[in-house]
């Protein structure tokens, strides 16, 4: 893989920009490749790059903020590290410029796809960890992510249910809620939608009615929230 004058000046932009300048290109070069272009891509990166990610901003919140709980950390965390975050930041840094895609992806704009992005921010993470190690990669994720972090939302007002059912079951490395129609009648303002929210393994389904599908979710998800909470608090060992 040979870059062209146009991905090189990508590529010192994007070092200049983390703070990072690799010792070994090849390696950036390859946290850049997604799949479509190359078998020699980012794949395997990603996977180290996340668990260093997950671990870097678990420690900038447990240090920033001492007074929280487990459980509002876990999901400050979970909204600092999922894929809309990662992607706003590749898209500061023009990452999309840099990437190696093929010709599928690149007709069909993958270089503005979140899911493509945010895949190359954290195959990044581990580029940098096998280039110098894992406190350069630590050192450049709180570069990119310490404004985030200090603004990080402590509470949980003007979520909505789904959000906050979600970040509560991620937080407890659940699987995420499944929705499904469970009946429809009528049509535009006088539809009708009987909306199921179901926990999976935790063997709970919710149910709830509303005049669109969107808000028969939300009242089934509230549902669930409610639930749920019940039942961590119950099952939280006794000191």
């Amino acid at each position: 893989m040979k870059p062209n004058p146009q991905k090189q000046q990508a590529f010192r932009h994007i070092q200049k920009a983390i703070g990072y300048t690799f010792s070994d290109s090849t390696l950036l070069e390859r946290a850049l490749t997604h799949r479509s272009y190359s078998a020699y891509n980012n794949e395997r990166l990603e996977f180290i790059g996340d668990s260093i990610l997950n671990y870097t901003i678990a420690r900038m919140l447990f240090d920033h903020y001492p007074k929280l709980p487990e459980g509002r950390l876990s999901r400050m965390r979970a909204n600092l590290v999922n894929q809309n975050t990662l992607a706003d930041i590749a898209t500061k840094l023009d990452l999309g410029n840099a990437l190696f895609l093929g010709q599928g992806e690149l007709k069909s704009g993958g270089f503005r796809r979140p899911s493509i992005l945010a895949d190359a921010m954290e195959a990044i993470f581990a580029a940098i960890s096998f280039d110098a190690d894992f406190a350069a990669a630590e050192k450049t994720i709180r570069k990119l992510f310490a404004d985030r972090v200090a603004s990080a939302d402590t509470t949980e007002l003007n979520k909505d249910a789904k959000t906050l059912l979600q970040e509560t079951l991620q937080a407890h490395r659940l699987a995420l809620p499944k929705y499904r129609i469970e009946e429809q009648r009528g049509e535009g303002s006088e539809a009708e939608f009987l909306m199921a929210c179901d926990l999976g393994e935790l063997g709970h389904i919710t149910h709830a009615k509303a005049n669109s599908r969107r808000a028969a979710e939300q009242a089934a998800a509230k549902e669930a929230l409610t639930w749920l909470q019940a039942k961590l608090a119950a099952d939280k060992p006794k000191n």
